[in-house]
């Protein structure tokens, strides 16, 4: 099974406090923060990995292929990808302010059908755009099936038809989909079993965790040898032309502190209602 998998680079979610609107409201400003891959996208990694193991012993069963979209530096979070297990990568150099989710999907469609992989699995948003779309629309470009929230995923070792759980907000979906297919995940795609490959014995479950895997030094150094191709928007035949257009960015008002203590439910429900306004 060969998997594409984009991963971008976002300012740490950490620092979201830090985060600053420049003064005529064009643009957020990230001066000063740290970068690191969207959370999103490393619980897609893992999934993916997860898909092209044999869990057991770790043995690869499976190609991955990353991919980034942006500054220079969005190398280092391919290397992050390339040191927890991927094979290779490919950076297409662009700056931030030229992208948006159109764009981008017209790179990864692009990228699966030149690598003829057989699935691509995003994660279901961006940190920082949040615009959540760009799966759907590398699905709509490719003509493939799409399945949103992926909570848990089977197949067998040829890895051609799977059998997913989807998170919905009122609960769960099971689907059985062919591919080539484009998946984006929701977090409990992290649980111990919710990845069954056909390979990794039957009883073995990953530990418990609340994000991807640690990556030891050693597989760190070996990411360095690994290769990253470089390519060009022409190369992929794609015009990086947004459609998207922002008009204004304002953080939101800051809270005042003050607390108002009340003696009953009936009391609070009147506030909410006649005060605040929220029911």
């Amino acid at each position: 099974m060969k998997i594409l998998v984009p991963v971008k680079r976002v300012s740490d979610p950490e620092n979201a406090n830090k985060v600053k609107v420049s003064g005529d409201g064009s643009q957020v400003t990230a001066d000063g923060l740290e970068y690191t891959m969207n959370p999103f996208d490393e619980w897609s990694l893992e999934a993916a990995l997860r898909l092209t193991e044999n869990g057991s012993n770790k043995e690869r069963v499976g190609e991955i292929v990353l991919v980034s979209i942006g500054p220079a530096d969005a190398s280092q979070i391919i290397r992050k990808g390339l040191a927890m297990g991927a094979e290779r990568g490919i950076h297409i150099e662009a700056e931030d302010e030229n992208l948006d989710s159109h764009v981008v999907a017209q790179v990864i469609a692009a990228i699966a059908k030149e690598e003829n992989v057989d699935v691509v699995f995003l994660g279901k948003q961006s940190a920082d755009g949040d615009s959540n779309v760009a799966g759907t629309k590398v699905a709509e470009m490719l003509g493939w099936p799409l399945v949103n929230y992926a909570m848990s995923i089977a197949t067998d070792a040829e890895g051609k038809t799977f059998t997913v759980k989807r998170e919905l907000d009122f609960g769960q979906q099971t689907v059985k989909v062919t591919g080539p297919v484009v998946f984006t995940s929701s977090d409990r795609i992290l649980q111990p079993e919710s990845v069954k490959n056909g390979v990794t014995p039957a009883d073995f479950a990953y530990p418990e965790s609340d994000g991807a895997r640690h990556t030891p030094i050693r597989n760190i150094m070996q990411a360095k040898k690994k290769p990253i191709d470089q390519k060009s928007f022409a190369d992929l035949g794609v015009e990086p032309k947004r459609v998207n257009e922002y008009v204004k960015f304002e953080l939101p008002p800051a809270r005042s502190g003050e607390t108002t203590f009340v003696e009953s439910v009936a009391e609070l429900v009147e506030k909410l209602h006649t005060d605040a306004k929220v029911i």
